[in-house]
């Protein structure tokens, strides 16, 4: 291959307006990491500097080895509530053991295939997703404004005024990162007396160093952090996974769910050696950065997590002094710019069936009851899978010819034929008033599981012992292959 083909196959620099507007957007994302990542490790029960780390080591490690450029993984609350009786019972050191294994799992899970998962979760799954992610980031904001001064809420006013109108007027420097800066130079220069961020914990005062857990490796240990492990790993895949195809939605772009699964495991063992809490993706700071700061790329990632340690190692005293309000206000613009409120439009509500609202509705009240993606989602996909089943079970008929002969009765099944759809097609025939001969037509039918065969069977034993003969014809390759393995082998059911 001549070079010129070999350099025109080289990625180019990006742009210095790409730099800049990744920069500054990493920036921002890294100024509302900073509460964030201290809260999560208060409701983990550890030192503010474990979830500060982690925020950093999850950001950098996932920069490289994630499958979707400018998402956020750090320091999470999903995680934290898996964690904290760990944390409780054991300890700091159980805790990094079960992080590493967590990262372990997640590498694994990526190789068997986990990502393709995602394939089954419904539109409306998604969308209680998002929908429940925005209410908790704006109830995550509401203690910081509950027994405050009436400056704070003076503060939040201006920090919202700012964003909502700057980028009508420029979008040169992100509205976010402005009223950070002037609310926080503002209450300096006045001396106001408002929780800042350093009222929120300490802040590390210097680099975080690799290291191994503290713990016993043996057995007895592993029994105690695998149950832990395993729930960092699915809820960590969840959030992460969800929220790479939420971006994949917003910049209308694709993304590798493979690579991003086995990414996220690899952040977690490195988090789990540097002293971190474990973390996955964030969809609030995913936000910030590619909704708000407007970055595409991994730049804004990896400055993201360098920005963070800049800030609180070098720059703490600086950092400590940002009014929390500044921050509550982008959280709360990220909540208001994260829900889909075209879903809860009342012609919207009016047009989407009741089963659909139901699997959204559903997904948003459990996720926000218990906090936990996890739940949400499984419940969601559960509710979803359940009221399928009913519409398409629904959609079974059956239909009898008699010939003109009187000798013979045609029945012909139209429908997915599948346990919820099968269970009651025992009832639909006239044994005591058929014919010598019955034909069951298939042609319009597809047989998709044993409960299906083993009615069939039920409906074949009955009419023998009428001295009536069944025959079935129509049956799809697929079916008739399904047919033939199970048919007799099963109970007749009756």
């Amino acid at each position: 291959m001549s070079l010129p083909a070999v350099l025109s196959r080289r990625p180019s620099l990006p742009s210095p307006r790409v730099l800049r507007t990744e920069a500054l957007s990493g920036l921002v994302v890294a100024l509302a990491l900073i509460p964030e990542a201290i809260s999560f490790s208060i409701i983990a029960g550890v030192d503010p500097r474990v979830g500060l780390f982690a925020s950093f080591t999850m950001a950098v490690t996932i920069a490289i080895t994630g499958g979707r450029p400018a998402m956020i993984s750090a320091a999470t609350g999903a995680v934290a509530l898996v964690v904290a009786p760990l944390v409780r019972e054991h300890g700091l050191d159980h805790l990094l053991a079960a992080v590493i294994l967590g990262g372990v799992l997640q590498v694994l899970l990526a190789a068997l295939g986990v990502a393709k998962l995602m394939r089954f979760l419904p539109r409306s799954v998604m969308v209680g997703f998002v929908n429940a992610l925005a209410i908790l980031i704006f109830t995550a904001q509401v203690p910081y404004l509950v027994d405050v001064p009436w400056t704070v809420y003076a503060l939040l006013a201006v920090g919202l005024a700012v964003m909502v109108g700057l980028p009508r007027l420029t979008t040169a420097v992100p509205a976010p990162l402005v009223a950070i800066v002037s609310l926080t130079a503002f209450a300096v220069a006045t001396g106001l007396v408002v929780p800042t961020v350093g009222d929120q914990g300490a802040l590390p005062e210097s680099l975080p160093v690799p290291g191994l857990p503290s713990v016993p490796f043996d057995l007895a240990t592993l029994q105690i952090i695998a149950p832990y492990a395993l729930a960092v790993a699915l809820v960590g895949l969840i959030e992460s996974l969800m929220t790479a195809r939420l971006v994949d939605e917003i910049t209308d772009t694709r993304s590798s769910k493979t690579r991003e699964s086995w990414g996220q495991g690899v952040a977690n063992v490195v988090t789990g050696f540097f002293g971190g809490m474990g973390g996955c993706a964030m969809i609030g700071q995913t936000m910030i950065n590619v909704k708000v700061g407007g970055a595409r790329t991994r730049i804004s990632t990896f400055l993201a997590g360098v920005f963070l340690l800049v800030l609180v190692v070098a720059l703490g005293d600086v950092v400590a002094l940002i009014p929390m309000a500044a921050l509550v206000g982008v959280m709360i613009m990220v909540a208001v710019a994260t829900f889909d409120w075209h879903s809860v439009r009342p012609a919207t509500l009016r047009r989407m069936p009741r089963s659909e609202t139901t699997v959204m509705v559903s997904t948003v009240a459990v996720t926000v009851l218990t906090h936990n993606l996890a739940y949400g989602v499984g419940v969601g996909v559960l509710v979803a899978m359940v009221l399928f089943a009913r519409r398409v079970a629904r959609l079974v008929e059956v239909t009898a010819v008699l010939d003109p002969d009187g000798t013979t009765k045609i029945y012909r099944i139209s429908g997915q034929l599948f346990f919820a759809s099968s269970n009651d097609l025992v009832m639909q025939f006239d044994y005591a008033g058929d014919p010598p001969d019955v034909v069951i037509d298939l042609s319009a039918a597809h047989v998709w599981d044993a409960s299906t065969v083993a009615a069939r069977d039920g409906i074949s034993a009955r009419y023998a012992a009428r001295g009536t003969t069944v025959t079935i014809v129509g049956m799809n390759d697929n079916s008739r292959t399904r047919h033939a393995a199970l048919a007799g082998h099963l109970s007749a059911g009756h």
